[in-house]
């Protein structure tokens, strides 16, 4: 028999979101007549816009001519969408992106998991906590780390907290990581870092010659002015910053998979003997070596969202899945339950009640009020005795849900 990589085996029981759908399965498989409203994983449940429809029928029947035919396009993305999101995401923040800085995708999951294989094995990082369990996982079956501890840590990963105290604004760490993982609007706990935040970040980075790894897969949920989109907006960034962004959320490509990672030409990393490397060079050469690119009628429906009435339509869906976020954070505040996030975000944060342990409310809440939400201990440690909600579901279900939650 061949062996195994062995890292895989000091992952936890199971991933998260499988965990979850197995415990509801099981709920619903006793309980066949119950109607269980699904506010735990972050999917949309709105149709995408009929500019996006519009342009994947006129594509796909493109493809379907012999002059519009298109085979293998190219792997870091169709110049056509790499100019609109440069000009539509990035210049009106007065960020100037070169198309070859900007790299199309199936996924921001796929990214974030993807990026640690072009460092080091012995990379130190650092994450949030709690984070967004990819972030830990890839670098567990890369064997970044040692076993996991009775406390749910691995060895050798630096923990940010993030918790009530700080603001849930991870404190800069005390030793000096080489990857250092941010997400702004953050999942799971919704909050944001102003600009003076991430310029700090920044500097830290430059002083310790780490690099940043920022998702902000969520950043046009932000609804506050003068809280910053992009990590680039701070001055310096496009030396020690990797971005992440997604059309998933923003324009419900969940089930259609688009997304893109921007990776500036002045990032460099070094090899052991000192000699500079570009990342951009690094990550192409990974990009291209094992990714056939997205296909040409997903990007075609991706440039659809920049148009002005493409943008239009996406803004109504990102309204709705806000005002579900408001309606879920004053219903549960009004119930009187600790909430955050909820604003510049499409998640809320709360405060397990009588000091439950977040897995114990999470069987609470699928058996008294079958309503299903997400245990702040799967996104790390500090998550504990907290819970995750997604304004992501059908405003009917979202008001009966806050009803449900608030009898208990």
């Amino acid at each position: 028999m061949a062996n195994i990589n062995e890292n895989y085996l000091k992952l936890k029981a199971g991933y998260l979101f499988p965990e979850i759908a197995r415990r509801v399965k099981v709920y619903s498989e006793k309980n066949p007549s119950a109607k269980i409203i699904r506010l735990g994983i972050g999917d949309v449940t709105l149709p995408l816009a009929p500019s996006v429809v519009e342009a994947l029928v006129s594509s796909s029947k493109e493809m379907g001519t012999l002059e519009g035919f298109h085979g293998y396009g190219p792997e870091q993305g169709y110049s056509f969408l790499l100019k609109a999101i440069a000009e539509n995401d990035y210049a009106p923040l007065g960020v100037k992106l070169d198309e070859s800085e900007i790299f199309v995708s199936d996924g921001s999951k796929c990214d974030c998991g993807n990026i640690q294989e072009i460092f080091s094995q012995d990379a130190k990082i650092a994450i949030g906590d709690p984070v967004y369990p990819v972030y830990v996982d890839t670098n567990v079956m890369a064997g970044r780390t040692g076993e996991a501890g009775p406390d749910g840590r691995y060895a050798n990963l630096i923990y940010m907290p993030s918790t009530k105290e700080n603001g849930f604004q991870p404190d800069f760490p005390k030793e000096r990581p080489d990857l250092i993982y941010l997400c702004f609007p953050n999942n799971p706990t919704g909050t944001v870092a102003s600009k003076e935040s991430l310029k700090a970040w920044v500097d830290y980075a430059k002083k310790n010659n780490s690099i940043i790894l920022f998702d902000s897969a969520y950043e046009a949920f932000i609804s506050e002015p003068g809280v910053p989109r992009s990590i680039y907006e701070v001055e310096g960034a496009r030396e020690v910053a990797i971005e992440f962004r997604s059309f998933s959320k923003t324009a419900g490509f969940t089930g259609l998979r688009c997304a893109y990672i921007v990776i500036p030409k002045e990032l460099k990393g070094k090899t052991k003997d000192g000699q500079e490397v570009s990342i951009g060079s690094l990550w192409s050469r990974r990009h291209t070596t094992k990714f056939n690119g997205v296909s040409y009628v997903t990007q075609k429906a991706a440039e659809a969202i920049y148009s002005p009435q493409g943008k239009k339509e996406i803004r109504a869906s990102i309204d709705a899945y806000m005002s579900n976020a408001k309606a879920i954070r004053e219903g549960l505040q009004k119930a009187g339950y600790d909430v955050f996030g909820g604003v510049n975000a499409p998640y809320i944060w709360l405060k397990t009640p009588n000091n439950l342990s977040s897995w114990d409310f999470f069987d609470q809440l699928l058996d008294k009020a079958q309503v299903v939400g997400t245990p702040g201990s799967g996104f790390g440690p500090a998550g504990e005795g907290y819970f995750r909600l997604s304004a992501f579901g059908k405003k009917d279900d979202v008001i009966e849900a806050i009803r449900r939650i608030s009898a208990l």
